[in-house]
C-alpha cells in the first residue's frame, strides 16, 4: 500500500473528460480512489455537450485496473451538482473528495466583454465549484471528513483578454476561504492549485484541441499537488499552491504594516501621499488567516492609542 494512497475513498473530479480533470482523475485511481469523472463534453466556451470524453476516461482508468464511472451532468446548474454527487454516494457508497476543475474561457478584454461573457464564466468557476460543494458538504459533515479542490488560475494577475475568466478564478479563492472558516474543527480541507500547464483552455480556437504541450508543461505534472492537497494527510485549509513544470509554490495575499497616523481621525490626503513609501513596503507583511485575524491585526492600533 502506498503512504499517499486513496484505498476506501471517494473522488469527484469535475471537467475530467480531457487535460488536467483527466490527469487528476486517474492519478487518484491509480493511487486507490473510485472516482466519478464528470464532463459535460462541450467546447472551451462551455457549449455543446458530448458523454463521450468522461466515459473514454472511465475507460482507460477500467483498463488500468480502476474503479470509475462517468458523468456527464453540467456543473454550472444546482441540479447538476447535486447528480454528481448523488452518483458518487449511490454508486460507492460515499463522498470524500471534490476536486472541482470544470472551467471554460471566452477571451475577451474590457472593451469586448459583455454580461453573457461574464455570467458565463462565473456560471462555470464559480457556481459549478459551489454547486458541487454544495452538495458534498452534508456528507462531508455527517462524516466529519472531507477534502476539496478548487481550482484557480495565475489569470488572476490579470492578462488583456481575459477580464472575465479572471474575475471568475478570483471568486473561487474567496469561496474557498468563506467555505474553511465554514468547515471550523471539522476534519474537512478546502484549498485551490493554480495549475501552469498547455491545456485546450490555451487555445484560441473554442473547438479546438489542445495546443502541443512541451514534455515539461503537461497536465500530469500539476496533478501530484492535487493529489497531495486531497489526501487525508494534507495539513491546510484556505491555502492556494501553485503547480507545474516540475515547480510548487505557495500563493497567497498578504498585506503590508503600512503607516499609522499618530492621530487615528485626523488623517489626510497629505498624509497619504507623504507616506506613501511605508504604505508599500513589503519588508514585513502580515497573511491573514481569515477576515477575523485581518481585523484584528489591521485595527490593532485602535486598542493601543
Amino acid at each position: 500500500m502506498e503512504k499517499y494512497g486513496f484505498e476506501g475513498r471517494v473522488a469527484v473530479v469535475t471537467g475530467a473528460g480531457r487535460g488536467l480533470g483527466r490527469a487528476h482523475a486517474r492519478l487518484l485511481a491509480a493511487r486507490g480512489a473510485a472516482v466519478v469523472v464528470n464532463d459535460l463534453g462541450g467546447n472551451t466556451r462551455g457549449e455543446g455537450h458530448d458523454d463521450g470524453p468522461a466515459q473514454a476516461v472511465v475507460d482507460e482508468i477500467t483498463e488500468a485496473g480502476g474503479t470509475a464511472v462517468a458523468n456527464a451532468a453540467d456543473v454550472s446548474t444546482p441540479e447538476g451538482g447535486r447528480a454528481i454527487v448523488e452518483q458518487a454516494v449511490e454508486r460507492f457508497g460515499r463522498i470524500d473528495i471534490v476536486v472541482n476543475n470544470a472551467g471554460n474561457v471566452h477571451f475577451a478584454g474590457i472593451a469586448d466583454a459583455d454580461a453573457d461573457i461574464l455570467d458565463s464564466h462565473y456560471a462555470v468557476h464559480v457556481r459549478g465549484s459551489f454547486n458541487t460543494v454544495h452538495a458534498a458538504w452534508p456528507h462531508m459533515v455527517a462524516q466529519n471528513y472531507g477534502r476539496i479542490v478548487l481550482t484557480t488560475s495565475h489569470g488572476i494577475f490579470g492578462a488583456p483578454d481575459n477580464l472575465s475568466y479572471a474575475m471568475a478564478k478570483a471568486g473561487t479563492i474567496g469561496l474557498a476561504r468563506a467555505i474553511k472558516v465554514n468547515a471550523g474543527d471539522q476534519d474537512i480541507r478546502i484549498n485551490l492549485i493554480a495549475p501552469a500547464a498547455v491545456t485546450r483552455l490555451a487555445g484560441k480556437d473554442p473547438d479546438g484541441q489542445a495546443p502541443p504541450a512541451p514534455a515539461d508543461m503537461e497536465p500530469d505534472l500539476v496533478s501530484p499537488v492535487v493529489a497531495y492537497l486531497a489526501h487525508e494527510s494534507c495539513p491546510v485549509s484556505g491555502e492556494v499552491y501553485a503547480a507545474g513544470a516540475g515547480r510548487c509554490a505557495r500563493v497567497f495575499i498578504a498585506e503590508t504594516e503600512g503607516y499609522v497616523h499618530p492621530s487615528i481621525t485626523d488623517l489626510t490626503v497629505e498624509d497619504v501621499a507623504e507616506n506613501w513609501a511605508a504604505i508599500n513596503d513589503e519588508s514585513g507583511y502580515h497573511v491573514p488567516a481569515d477576515l477575523y485575524s485581518w481585523a484584528g491585526r489591521f485595527l490593532a492600533h485602535r486598542a493601543a492609542g
